[in-house]
């Protein structure tokens, strides 16, 4: 699986671009599934079981990633870009990006620390006074390469290092699509349905569209939250731990999970044997609120694997928390006359 994850993360996919994800999800699930995409670029796929639940069950992960866009060409071949999705700015200075679906390299470029006012120099530098250096000529130079609209993303090394962990881009959220195509590979008690969505990272868009078409009773979110199990960070504000297992969550700054639902699948846990862990505290937020929400209403649940650094270029997972992962997804579904 992790070599999935790797296959995955390789592939530039920020929001409204997660078309090349899609082709390689798609060829990897096809002949385990029934599946389409919509008008938004969204994966909706149906997965036949043993038997059929009472409650229509719903597992979405979103292709997308955060990045940059491509607003104006100068004329000295520097492109200035728009930031997509919530990225640090302290991580953008100075980083290798790929740039446009040939992936162009490009570095992120800032005027240097000794031109600087001081006012300047104690607060991060707005990603509105940086530029993209493709290494162009001239603006004529650069457009034979690139385009307005063309998307960035960061250029990082895949890795595992240390015990048992891995680093990369885009891990927030091609992990939770290669636990999700692991279920859809596997054969399943009962009958679910699966949405690889679109441009969560940008307001949740493909979900609400998934959310209508598949009008579920019960929603599964897979997803990535933040680990903050690093120096200074007083105990009360350690939202989960790596290698404590997936984190399932009572409440984010989107959604109020369902309770019943919270309680059912730290139980189920507990009763097989998969190591899982609660979210202490309120925050974050993913396309929960969007299956929540449509329709009727559908009852939400969330389940992370706890990331550090997320939305930078490193970001860090366990690999024991995304088997764990793996694990409680497929209890969920084999268990699914309990919902």
């Amino acid at each position: 699986m992790i070599d999935n994850i790797k296959k995955l993360c390789a592939i530039s996919g920020v929001s409204g671009c997660e078309d090349l994800v899609a082709d390689e999800i798609v060829s990897q699930i096809g002949a385990y599934c029934d599946c389409r995409r919509d008008a938004l670029g969204n994966i909706i796929a149906f997965k036949k079981g043993k038997n059929t639940p009472a409650k229509k069950l719903v597992f979405s992960a979103h292709m997308d990633e955060v990045g940059f866009i491509v607003t104006d060409i100068e004329e000295s071949g520097l492109l200035r870009f728009a930031v997509v999705g919530g990225i640090d700015n302290r991580v953008i200075v100075g980083k290798s990006v790929l740039v446009g679906k040939n992936n162009i390299y490009g570095c992120i470029g800032a005027k240097a620390v000794h031109l600087a006012k001081d006012s300047e120099k104690e607060t991060p530098i707005e990603p509105d006074s940086l530029y993209i250096d493709i290494g162009a000529e001239n603006k004529a130079d650069a457009l034979k390469y690139v385009a307005l609209g063309d998307r960035a993303v960061f250029n990082s090394r895949f890795a595992a290092f240390g015990d048992n962990m891995i680093m990369g881009r885009a891990l927030d959220d091609r992990a939770g699509c290669a636990a999700m195509i692991e279920l859809i590979k596997d054969k399943l008690e009962y009958d679910c349905w699966f949405a690889f969505t679109t441009q969560e990272e940008t307001g949740t868009t493909g979900a609400k569209a998934a959310a209508y078409a598949i009008n579920a009773d019960v929603a599964v979110a897979v997803e990535t939250t933040t680990a903050s199990d690093i120096p200074e960070i007083p105990p009360h504000k350690v939202v989960c731990r790596l290698s404590d297992g997936p984190v399932v969550s009572f409440m984010d700054k989107g959604t109020i999970y369902d309770t019943e639902l919270y309680n059912w699948v730290l139980e189920l846990a507990k009763q097989n044997g998969i190591k899982c862990q609660s979210k202490a505290g309120v925050y974050g937020g993913n396309e929960s609120r969007s299956f929540q929400t449509a329709g009727a209403g559908c009852r939400v649940i969330g389940i992370s694997m706890p990331c550090r650094y997320l939305h930078s270029p490193s970001c860090v997972l366990n690999k024991n928390d995304i088997e764990n992962t793996v694990a409680l997804l497929k209890a969920i579904v084999n268990n699914a006359d309990k919902l």
